[in-house]
């Protein structure tokens, strides 16, 4: 099993599942109310090999994002999860709304150049 893949397993988060959700909705509703996303957005834990890559890809590349370490934040955490349907990280929010679970650098690099933001 992938250790990045459960967030459900820390007992602070209350072993929430997100089965039957809807990632689009779920992304819908994560933003309801509240203005576009205008920068990138990553959601990861210290502790996560593929967080820690990803970070290390955006930094490389001198792309500014917020990171959001949802082992420190519970909400963030269950925001993480609204928005991908999913308990894996990292969940990397783009500015145009669209979002990758454990993405590979060459879909994040490639989402990148589609943006413009390389």
């Amino acid at each position: 099993m992938h250790p990045c893949m459960y967030l459900d397993t820390f007992p602070r988060l209350g072993g929430m599942h997100p089965l039957g959700v809807d990632p689009a909705a779920s992304t819908a509703r994560a933003y309801a109310g509240k203005m576009p996303v205008t920068s990138l957005t990553m959601y990861g834990a210290d502790w996560c090999h593929d967080c820690r890559r990803t970070k290390a890809q955006l930094d490389g590349l001198g792309v500014e994002y917020m990171y959001i370490d949802v082992e420190a934040d519970a909400e963030a955490a269950e925001k993480a999860r609204g928005i991908s349907g999913r308990t894996n990280i990292p969940v990397v929010v783009y500015p145009d709304g669209t979002h990758q679970v454990e993405p590979t650098n060459p879909a994040v690099e490639a989402k990148l150049r589609e943006l413009s933001l390389l």
